[in-house]
């Protein structure tokens, strides 16, 4: 089966996003456009048939559809967000993903959002943040127990997402920024680190023959080409000022 990127839509309210760590600027609706659609074709160069769906103005936050669902080879979970306000966005992704895998529901009063979650083998990180509680950590370890996953919680600070401080660039190989979260919490991968002038910069997209990382990171994106990948930049400015990065932006089937 071809591989599929479910993506949305921007919503003409992104200006209205939930902000945790980031002063509200003016977003260029027209400029996020762009970029949102050349991210698209940067998926679709990789193999990935992109699956846009529809937004409205009920739903600001929208375009970051990783937040509501994760997908594993056997399941995928959909996700009760941290953000109350986004919780009418997992109907749309959960009918989407039904055609692809069978469901599994995080239930209240648990709270996730997938940016906090990171798969890499049978292994699953889940950072606690404002958005993820411990519950949502037990809930995943139940409904994952069948398939032998290890579900571990992970602390950070200073950012949104545990996505924001650690991502997969390779098997085996994480990206991370050390001064948001402990190395030590994973003991036995290669840890890439990014360039200190790039706190920003460990957010990257591994897709299948390529790493996409935003075009604002050059240095870091310098250190992923020294070990041999590929990477692609791409311009991710103004999904950025709504505390947006370039995993946010999709939901990956494999």
């Amino acid at each position: 089966m071809q591989p599929v990127a479910i993506t949305r839509q921007i919503s003409d309210t992104l200006t209205e996003c939930e902000l945790t760590h980031l002063p509200r600027v003016p977003i260029d609706l027209t400029l996020a456009r762009v970029q949102h659609a050349a991210y698209e074709r940067a998926l679709a160069d990789s193999g990935y048939r992109v699956e846009r769906l529809p937004s409205d103005v009920e739903m600001p936050d929208a375009v970051f559809v990783e937040d509501t669902a994760i997908v594993f080879a056997e399941v995928a979970v959909i996700t009760r967000p941290g953000a109350a306000s986004r919780r009418a966005e997992v109907a749309a992704v959960a009918e989407a993903l039904g055609r692809y895998r069978d469901l599994r529901r995080i239930e209240a009063p648990a709270t996730i959002d997938g940016g906090d979650v990171l798969v890499t083998g049978r292994r699953v990180f889940v950072g606690l943040s404002s958005r993820t509680n411990r519950e949502a950590v037990r809930q995943l370890r139940r409904l994952l127990d069948p398939f032998d996953y290890t579900v571990c919680e992970v602390a950070m600070e200073n950012c949104l997402h545990l996505k924001s401080a650690v991502t997969a660039v390779a098997g085996g190989v994480l990206l991370v920024n050390p001064l948001w979260i402990d190395e030590a919490a994973f003991n036995g991968f290669d840890l890439v680190r990014v360039d200190p002038s790039e706190p920003s910069a460990a957010n990257a997209l591994k897709l299948r023959d390529r790493v996409i990382c935003p075009s604002a990171f050059p240095l870091t994106a310098r250190r992923l080409r020294a070990r041999g990948w590929r990477v692609d930049l791409v311009d991710a400015s103004e999904l950025a000022k709504a505390e947006g990065a370039v995993t946010c932006c999709s939901v990956l089937i494999d």
